[in-house]
């Protein structure tokens, strides 16, 4: 399984990464928008993404999301700015977990939302 990480904190990716790999699965990551749709863009097919809502220089997820939902591909939302964000958050339709979340969590649920709704357990 493919899983796309939108996240700007090296950390966090970092660890969602090794999450991912620990699952079986490979990590697509990306710190900002250009580089995510690029990877949508690329040539390996994408099952499900975790996006960070707030991203540096003002960015956030909202282009990726929508590029997602025309694709028909899951995706979560994993962020820690809900109070600036919470309109942006509610115009996308795609589940909330607020950070701080263990990785592990964060990528079973995202596998999950993948396998349209399959129990994964973390």
């Amino acid at each position: 399984m493919n899983i796309l990480m939108l996240e700007d904190e090296p950390l966090i990716l970092m660890d969602l990464e090794f999450a991912a790999e620990d699952m079986g699965a490979k990590a697509f990551c990306a710190s900002n928008v250009a580089d995510a749709m690029a990877i949508l863009e690329g040539t390996e097919p994408i099952h499900t993404a975790v996006l960070d809502v707030t991203l540096k220089d003002g960015e956030t997820c909202v282009p990726v999301a929508r590029a997602l939902e025309q694709r028909g591909i899951p995706y979560l939302l994993h962020s820690g700015d809900l109070d600036r964000q919470n309109e942006t958050v509610r115009a996308l339709a795609a589940e909330l977990v607020a950070k701080p979340a263990s990785a592990d969590r964060v990528i079973a649920l995202a596998m999950s939302n993948a396998r349209g709704g399959e129990h994964v357990s973390a």
